[in-house]
């Protein structure tokens, strides 16, 4: 026994180290928090955004490729058919394609008009529309079934003109005739000014190989976007 200790005394607890370690938790290194307690990093935050936009994407291409690959062929009112590049009154054979199928179409009955659609670029001295038209006319289909839309310059702007000429003549369901990576925008913009429509894309596209895979991607791209900011916003981005 240590000389000038009274062995009566209990000696004191020191708090700083006894009591604390005893019955305070301890607490975890730095970065040892299970992940959801952890306080999220600009690096987590930046990885999750990029991770829920490429999934949102690849969704969306999914749908595009899906809708493009499906034939919603069906009795209508009329026959939509979505303009494309013209020569100087002649289709294009990417026109000629969409044309080609709205001849199906009208053979089998489906519809007793067929819309035209689509305005000129500047130069140009037959807009897409009357190329359209005249197309469909030597091939068969009654000038007096031929309804025309000849202004819009881009799928938004065609789809809202047809959706006023629709109401004023009494017209309800549509079959919309385009390009298979065009059909679901074409499908959602229509829905959005107002348009009954079943797409039923050509399935004679003279986009293919390489130009199709191209055109799929930057339709899904365009169609993510125009989701978020809306179709009429980026109307002038996208025909």
């Amino acid at each position: 026994m240590a000389a000038g200790v009274d062995p009566s005394v209990e000696p004191a607890v020191d708090l700083r180290t006894d009591e604390r370690d005893e019955y305070m938790p301890a607490v975890p290194a730095a970065g040892r928090f299970p992940w959801w307690r952890q306080r999220p990093s600009w690096k987590r935050v930046t990885f999750a955004v990029i991770v829920i936009l490429a999934v949102y994407y690849l969704v969306t291409l999914f749908q595009v490729v899906k809708t493009g690959r499906s034939d919603g062929a069906r009795p209508a009112d009329a026959i939509v058919v979505l303009g494309a590049a013209q020569y100087d009154g002649r289709p294009s054979p990417q026109l000629a394609a969409r044309l080609d199928h709205v001849l199906v179409l009208w053979e089998d009955g489906l519809a007793p008009a067929v819309m035209v659609t689509g305005g000129k670029r500047p130069g140009d001295r037959f807009t897409e529309a009357e190329a359209s038209s005249r197309y469909l006319i030597e091939r068969g289909v009654p000038a007096a079934a031929i309804l025309s839309e000849d202004v819009g310059r881009t799928t938004f702007e065609s789809l809202d003109i047809v959706a006023a000429q629709l109401v004023v003549r009494g017209l309800g369901e549509v079959i919309l005739v385009t390009d298979p990576y065009h059909a679901h925008r074409s499908r959602l913009i229509a829905h959005q000014v107002g348009i009954r429509a079943h797409v039923s894309p050509t399935p004679t596209s003279v986009v293919r190989g390489w130009a199709s895979v191209r055109r799929h991607a930057m339709e899904a791209a365009g169609v993510s976007a125009g989701r978020l900011v809306g179709f009429e916003r980026l109307s002038g981005l996208t025909s």
